[in-house]
């Protein structure tokens, strides 16, 4: 039996004493309720706080009261064998070991889509994450939000939500004209102008462009440089692109800001935007009023010299993001971008939509790396940065990615590449790794001995620690539901992480194959079909994380 499953027989009950007029509740029954599993396990297997929450909105005043009358409904239920009453009203449930066996058959049956929900069915979200200047490589800061954004789309795709992935290519503006001009100095083998881009990854660039493209360096200067930017931009890109794919975080689309300004997608915004009120003209220039919507001071969309601003551009995407019918644009900025979320939540007010729904902004904190003890900083081809590939280097990409992963992105960050290599237990990636890996085992030496899973007892599934890994289990979907719902994909790794523990505690004292030449036993077939759920939940949830599950290690 699944949580969601014991609170639908819950509100049933609740239905059942409204129905036949023992009770009434002002305002009526809620569409649905949580039930939670305890933090002590003495209190039983599920609580609930319905009674607390309903009590004195029901005809009888009193939230103990209404839970008495709850717990005589329930304990008429052969699911559950115990029903408890604490303090003013918190209900404790216990559940029989035949109903909550059958889970572990539920998630076999499942498989791949175990965990799954549709708490956000058919929500339109548009995902955006990274979007870097398509200069140089990819750097720390970017490989964050390349692990955390991937995980969080597979997460929102879980909970029913259509997702789209979205990298948005800074390809315009004075940063381009740098690129072009530095590829092209160091392509003539002289000296990269000062507030150009520098590191040796700009050498073997140029070199390339030139091994390609023969006769770029004959070209008449102004053209040479317009072409060197562009097969800069072309190659860097494509660079972008494959490091991103070896990561395993893809994307669905790809917006080219330049591309926004050459289909006029500024003026088109622009157009949609004055028509909301929002804009004036003072001091020859056009102005958004983004204070009237909590911004510290309005927002310049077009200069005295006509030319729109980077933020008419950020205007333009917003609007272009809604018209494709997005109904949540969620961005994901670095720490840098801080004062990005009142100027953006404007841009989404002034364009008539809600700002508390439309549009989110997540902000990610910085994160440290250390190698041998020391925090890297400089980076053998990009010169100041440390970068994705680099980083995939040092540590791979599962620990890479489960690391990332694991913590809030609202909270500073400092990995030990070391730390995150290690194969012992304390290493969360490891362990959770290595349990998925036993669970493997387990099975194929099951299917040695020719152990058939032709029938399943789920009542003999009554061990304390049986219970306890099949609460965990059967607690997934929710914590796929949660994470979701408040873009926090680390809860899947902590999820992990105490499920793997609930399977060693369980496999330390309950014998899942025969001995020698025991003859196979149902408690042996119910606790392989156990190690099969087990195994299913932590393949899921590491794939939400984009990260492998070994077979073997």
């Amino acid at each position: 039996m699944t949580p969601e499953q014991l609170a639908e027989k819950i509100l049933l009950a609740l239905t059942a004493l409204v129905g036949d007029g023992t009770i009434t509740v002002e305002g009526g029954l809620p569409a649905e309720l949580k039930v939670e599993r305890p933090k002590n396990p003495e209190h039983g297997d599920y609580a609930t706080n319905i009674a607390m929450q309903l009590g004195k909105r029901s005809s009888l005043g009193n939230p103990r009261k209404l839970a008495e009358l709850l717990a005589a409904k329930l304990q008429d239920d052969d699911a559950i064998t115990a029903v408890e009453i604490a303090g003013p009203g918190f209900i404790n449930i216990r559940v029989a070991a035949d109903a909550q066996g059958k889970i572990a058959a539920q998630i076999l049956e499942a498989g791949a889509a175990y965990g799954s929900t549709d708490s956000l069915k058919g929500q339109p979200i548009n995902l955006e994450f990274i979007s870097a200047n398509p200069t140089g490589p990819l750097h720390l800061g970017h490989t964050r939000w390349a692990a955390v954004g991937d995980a969080l789309a597979r997460v929102l795709i879980a909970a029913g939500a259509k997702v789209t992935r979205e990298f948005y290519v800074n390809d315009r503006g004075a940063q381009m004209e740098k690129f072009g001009a530095s590829l092209q100095a160091a392509a003539h083998g002289v000296p990269v102008p000062e507030d150009g881009y520098h590191g040796e990854y700009i050498n073997d660039l140029a070199a390339r462009i030139v091994a390609e493209e023969p006769g770029i360096k004959e070209l008449p200067e102004a053209e040479q440089l317009v072409a060197f930017r562009e097969a800069g931009y072309v190659r860097q890109l494509k660079d972008q692109q494959d490091q991103l794919a070896h990561f395993r975080t893809e994307f669905d689309v790809w917006t080219s800001e330049r591309s926004l300004h050459e289909q006029d997608g500024v003026g088109h915004a622009i157009e949609k935007l004055r028509a909301q009120g929002h804009l004036y003209d003072a001091d020859d220039a056009l102005w958004m009023r983004t204070t009237d919507f909590t911004d510290d001071k309005d927002r310049v969309l077009i200069r005295t010299n006509g030319d729109p601003t980077y933020f008419a551009s950020d205007a333009a995407y917003y609007v272009n993001k809604r018209e494709r019918s997005f109904e949540v644009c969620i961005y994901l900025l670095g720490a840098d971008h801080h004062g990005y979320v009142n100027r953006l939540k404007a841009i989404a007010a002034c364009a008539g939509d809600d700002p508390e729904h439309n549009i989110e902004i997540l902000i990610g904190q910085l994160v440290k790396i250390l190698k041998n003890g020391e925090e890297m900083k400089l980076s053998k081809r990009a010169g100041t940065i440390v970068t994705l590939a680099e980083l995939v280097e040092e540590s791979g990409v599962d620990p890479l990615r489960y690391t990332l992963c694991r913590y809030p992105v609202d909270s500073p960050l400092t990995l030990d590449i070391e730390e995150m290599t290690r194969q012992v237990s304390e290493n969360p990636v490891y362990y959770v790794q290595y349990a998925h890996a036993r669970l493997a085992s387990i099975l194929r030496n099951a299917d040695e001995l020719g152990i058939k899973l032709d029938e399943f007892e789920p009542g003999l599934l009554s061990h304390e620690k049986e219970g306890d890994l099949l609460r965990a289990l059967a607690d997934f979907p929710r914590v796929v539901a949660t994470s979701a719902e408040l873009r926090e994909p680390h809860r899947v790794a902590r999820y992990l992480e105490d499920t793997a523990a609930a399977f060693h505690k369980f496999y330390d004292v309950c014998r899942v194959l025969p001995r020698g030449d025991e003859e196979t036993e149902p408690v042996h077939k119910a606790r392989l079909t156990l190690v099969g759920a087990t195994k299913t939940v932590l393949a899921n949830g590491l794939d939400l994380l984009g990260v492998s599950a070994p077979e073997r290690m």
